[in-house]
């Protein structure tokens, strides 16, 4: 396994290898590309279903509130975004006044339509979902235009995640909330041999099977042990500006969940 030099801004990794960043961006583009029709249906496969109920605990962790302005960046398919919506329009008929309006940026055109199509193809309409095109090291918004910033599965993915932070802390409104849910490290020796067993055995596979592209499921793997534990994870939030940062685990560390406040 490679290892790059974390103060190298001209390079970026990508599964085990390092890259120069546009040749980066341009490969996470292609897998996207290539799993945006079937990755709803890969993400219950691989989790066996357990991916809902760790959206299920961050959305409400995110807990939209009337009238807020939500950005769920890395949105894809909305299965966050969706989530949103529905609590939207409770917290509104609740308390009153306006849902909140969810935007939902993804840096790849292929999810977002699926995203769309889901939404289409939903039995309860969402008008308070806005999709867009967008990078997350770019964001195409105003300084503090936003009450929450979300990101889940996603930010792993980007070139460079100490930007992707620091864009997220420029867009957030003073006591905006941030909130990542990410695959992390298993907290436990014994899990964390199962888990890998698991992944890198069985994920590429199905991968294989079901979308047709082993690569691609082979490269989201790898990106999952590349990235930061929680600690080195929660470090980097805050050297990004944000305040109160907690660590969630999820099953077991699996999964994470990152909260942190603009303050």
């Amino acid at each position: 396994m490679s290892t790059a030099d974390p103060s190298d801004q001209t390079t970026s990794p990508f599964g085990y290898r390092d890259m120069p960043r546009d040749e980066k961006v341009r490969r996470v583009r292609g897998v996207f590309d290539s799993v945006a029709p079937s990755y709803d249906r890969m993400n219950d496969l691989m989790s066996g279903g357990v991916h809902r109920l760790w959206k299920d605990a961050a959305a409400a962790r995110l807990n939209p509130q009337p009238g807020e302005v939500i950005l769920d960046v890395a949105g894809g398919t909305g299965d966050l975004a969706l989530r949103y919506a529905k609590l939207a329009r409770k917290a509104a008929a609740r308390r009153g006044g306006e849902p909140a309006t969810v935007l939902v940026l993804d840096y790849n055109a292929e999810m977002i339509a699926a995203g769309r199509a889901r939404e289409a193809g939903a039995r309860e309409a969402a008008p308070e979902l806005t999709w867009m095109v967008g990078d997350a090291l770019s964001l195409p918004l105003p300084d503090a235009s936003v009450d929450a910033y979300s990101i889940g599965f996603g930010i792993r993915n980007v070139a460079k995640v100490e930007e992707a932070l620091a864009e997220a802390r420029r867009v957030l409104k003073p006591g905006g909330r941030f909130l990542c849910l990410e695959f992390s490290h298993p907290t436990s020796e014994a899990l964390s041999k199962a888990y890998d067993a698991w992944s890198f055995t069985m994920i590429p596979r199905i991968g294989g099977w079901v979308a047709g592209d082993r690569d691609s499921y082979q490269y989201l793997v790898e990106s999952i042990r590349r990235f930061p534990d929680q600690q080195t994870f929660k470090a980097m939030i805050e050297q990004a500006g944000f305040s109160n940062v907690s660590v969630t685990n999820l099953s077991g560390g699996i999964a994470a969940l990152h909260h942190a406040w603009a303050i």
